[in-house]
């Protein structure tokens, strides 16, 4: 009803894009337009008191198919207060691009935030539950290879940390099928210690019948890196650096690369020099 006299105006608004009838097993791909923009007309009052969702363009997508699709927009698709009518629907048309939908599991990856304590080190993280099931379209549920957690604060720990954290996607068109959060435990152990030992002096093995050989310098220093207990049991002695000159007849060979064999549950990281010359000369010479 409109009361006489009052006057009849247009107005341009921007409006909520309402999908309805969404075909199941199909997933929408891409960025989906959340409003289109109407021109109405009606009288000055009753535009007035048009408030947020009074006025909503419906997208019917029952004919929906995989693939790139163009849907029609017309005013007999906008849903409008009694007294109000639709001048104008831009866009026109809205494209939307559909897939499979797929699910599957993917595993839990924990992440952790800060440091230790000193002396410590973030040991195996567990998530419980591992995996997780994962909706969305196909492609994009194909290449998912992980499910994130919040980060786990471990900042001065000296012991394992466990903590039920939120799960989430960096895919923005995946979902969770069902859990939301997961219970992370993360170990802290001992950091590994690293030690230096110097001047160790390089074996030259496998060395051809009737030849001598001679590496210059003829010591190295060895950095082992292990933990604690291992550190505390080292014998210099169980740390061997040699060069196997199989093969290699006599010469000058000036860049031999250095190996070093340690002790059970210590890693050799670094040998320092890398390589030596090394000369080797007949028996007779």
């Amino acid at each position: 009803m409109v009361v006489a006299g009052e006057e009849t105006v247009e107005r341009g608004l921007r409006i909520p894009l309402e999908l309805q009838q969404m075909p199941a097993g199909l997933e929408l791909l891409g960025d989906v337009p959340a409003t289109v923009d109407v021109r109405v007309r009606g009288a000055s009052g009753t535009l007035s008191r048009v408030g947020p969702g009074d006025i909503v363009a419906v997208l019917d997508l029952r004919t929906a198919r995989s693939g790139r699709r163009l849907f029609p927009l017309t005013p007999d698709q906008v849903r409008v207060p009694f007294g109000v009518e639709v001048m104008q629907l831009l866009p026109s048309a809205v494209a939307l691009a559909f897939e499979r939908a797929l699910s599957r599991e993917v595993p839990i990856v924990p992440s952790v935030d800060g440091r230790p304590a000193a002396g410590y080190a973030v040991g195996e993280m567990a998530a419980e539950p591992k995996v997780v099931e994962v909706i969305g379209p196909q492609t994009a549920v194909e290449r998912a290879t992980e499910v994130l957690t919040e980060p786990i604060p471990v900042s001065g720990a000296r012991s394992a940390v466990r903590q039920t954290v939120t799960l989430g996607l960096l895919d923005p068109s995946l979902r969770l099928k069902t859990a939301r959060t997961a219970t992370v435990t993360v170990q802290i152990v001992p950091a590994p210690l690293e030690r230096i030992v110097r001047h160790r002096p390089v074996h030259l093995r496998n060395i051809g019948p009737n030849l001598q050989a001679e590496a210059m310098p003829s010591t190295v220093d060895v950095t082992l890196r292990g933990n604690r207990d291992a550190m505390t049991h080292l014998d210099a002695n169980d740390i061997v650096a040699f060069i196997d000159l199989a093969g290699l007849g006599p010469g000058q060979y000036n860049s031999l690369d250095v190996r070093a064999a340690s002790a059970p549950d210590l890693g050799v990281t670094r040998v320092e020099p890398a390589t030596v010359q090394v000369r080797i000369t007949s028996g007779k010479d």
